[in-house]
């Protein structure tokens, strides 16, 4: 079984993981991750924190000569804001410290709950754990088993489909082209025109102190048909990639193929036709299904819980970023005061940033079917097993 832990805290000293099940073999190398590392940390409307740190990964044990070696994989990424608060984050007992205490919880974020629930007068005990910047070491372990995905020709690609309202327009294109198109943008957005008043919006928002939320697209190309199971709800893939978006901070909704449109049409509408015989249409709509083949991919590459073989689409809602610069109405929790909420240094949209993260998880998540489907120890078993399986369905 495929499965990490992580902790760390946003100002801590590091972010680190422990990822368990990764097949010998799998060739591994931090430049790759680091990549994705600063793909996170780009995007118009991030705030002054990207400017401070310039995240790189850390492999400590699993991996040897660029492969992995089969035992469990720790990765760490050093906090270089850690300097600025060693005494305030310190691990050593003592009196809490008096700096930076937080006590005034913001409106949509887990610092009021959080705090009732585990007992904290300083809010700090809670932001610093379900701040996003947790998501830094999460990028890292998707980009670890995005190099196992590699191996079997599948690619996660993301790009942001909305911001604040404003909606791009994919038109004809792929999501591979959608990708690199949305790589050169500033918002990773595809479409130029929707980019220039995403920007706008950006902007206004920033000039009232204000947030922006948007919509972000995941897709996982050429996957192979059979991963994930009908036969148990916590086995159904597409309940677990919707789990793992879900746990990215700040997410709202999940939608996969076509979503809650679907709820609006006929089924004559909505369905996939399946075909059988033309083998020039069942190359270009899909891997390894023989010859059978679909016009459309409405279903998003989920039936039944299971992949069908065609592309996996995945639109994920974020909500703005709770921490405002033009704060909203809150209450201290040590002198019960009205107050506005506290001020923590945060980005007026996160959108760009959440695609990379959105890509992360799902990668572990279609990394951990592939193991749990084709099975082996080391990455040449798993390809032999990976082999066999296309060339029955090749078969039927």
């Amino acid at each position: 079984m495929l499965r990490y832990l992580n902790a760390g805290e946003s100002h801590g000293q590091m972010l680190v993981a422990i990822i368990e099940g990764m097949p010998a073999g799998v060739p591994v190398t931090a430049e790759t991750v680091d990549h994705d590392l600063a793909r996170r940390q780009r995007g118009y409307g991030r705030g002054g924190r990207m400017k401070i740190e310039q995240d790189r990964v850390e492999f400590v044990s699993g991996v040897r000569k660029g492969r992995t070696m089969g035992s469990p994989i720790s990765l760490l990424v050093r906090n270089k804001d850690w300097e600025n608060w060693k005494e305030i984050m310190s691990v050593a007992p003592g009196e809490t410290s008096t700096e930076r205490v937080v006590t005034r919880p913001r409106p949509g974020h887990a610092d009021f709950a959080g705090a009732i629930k585990y007992g904290h007068t300083d809010l700090r005990n809670v932001l610093e754990k379900a701040s996003a910047r947790e998501t830094t070491i999460r990028v890292a372990i998707g980009a670890v088993a995005k190099q196992l995905l590699a191996e079997f020709g599948m690619k996660v690609v993301s790009y942001t489909v909305e911001i604040g309202g404003v909606a791009s327009d994919r038109g004809r294109r792929t999501p591979e082209e959608c990708f690199e198109q949305a790589e050169r943008s500033e918002v990773r957005c595809p479409d130029a025109a929707a980019e220039a008043k995403m920007i706008e919006r950006i902007n206004e928002a920033k000039d009232k102190g204000d947030t922006l939320g948007g919509v972000f697209e995941v897709v996982v190309t050429h996957p192979p048909i059979g991963l994930g199971s009908y036969a148990q709800w916590d086995r159904r893939l597409n309940a677990r990639l919707a789990f793992a978006l879900m746990s990215i901070q700040a997410m709202k909704g999940v939608e996969i193929g076509l979503g809650f449109e679907a709820a609006r049409r006929f089924g004559s509408e909505v369905h996939d036709e399946i075909f059988y015989g033309d083998e020039a249409a069942a190359a270009t709509s899909g891997k390894a299904r023989g010859k059978f083949y679909r016009k459309t991919n409405n279903a998003g590459g989920c039936e039944g819980g299971i992949t069908n073989g065609q592309d996996i689409v995945l639109r994920v809602a974020m909500k703005p970023i709770s921490t405002l610069y033009s704060p909203l109405q809150s209450v201290d929790m040590k002198s019960k005061e009205p107050f506005q909420a506290s001020i923590e240094r945060s980005d007026v949209c996160a959108v760009p940033a959440a695609g990379v993260v959105g890509e992360a998880v799902v990668a572990f998540e279609m990394a951990a079917a592939m193991t749990e489907k084709f099975g082996g120890d080391s990455l040449i078993e798993m390809k032999r097993n990976y082999d066999g399986y296309m060339k029955t369905i090749e078969e039927l």
